[in-house]
């Protein structure tokens, strides 16, 4: 079997890493989410274990969304999608996303593309 190897080395800053992690959930989890979901999801990230109202606010004044009830929707749907996880009055990303947020990054992300056989 021939594999064709493609090798990428990118230095980016650490908020191009972290959206890049959750797009990458993203996308192999077959979740779509909007640029403003984006948004709020890296958010959340660099504020880990905030409580809602509070967190609904900040995106609010970030600009992320028009209104708090916006944010609270936005949310809500994160949730629903099994991207945020909520404990009693606090969010924060879902642990299975494994979103590195802090320090030095380095993701070494090794993907094999198969090509399907039809029967």
């Amino acid at each position: 079997m021939v594999v064709n190897k493609v090798e990428k080395k990118i230095k980016t800053s650490l908020d191009d890493v972290v959206k890049y992690q959750i797009i990458t959930h993203c996308f192999f989890a077959n979740i779509q989410i909007t640029d403003s979901e984006l948004n709020c999801l890296f958010e959340l990230a660099n504020n880990p274990g905030i409580e809602l109202s509070r967190f609904c606010e900040h995106l609010t004044n970030k600009k992320v969304f028009k209104s708090n009830q916006s944010s609270r929707n936005a949310v809500t749907r994160a949730i629903k999608k099994g991207l945020i996880e909520k404990n009693n009055k606090s969010v924060k990303l879902s642990a299975t996303m494994q979103v590195q947020s802090s320090g030095v990054v380095f993701l070494d992300f090794k993907i094999l593309g198969n090509e399907t056989k039809e029967s």
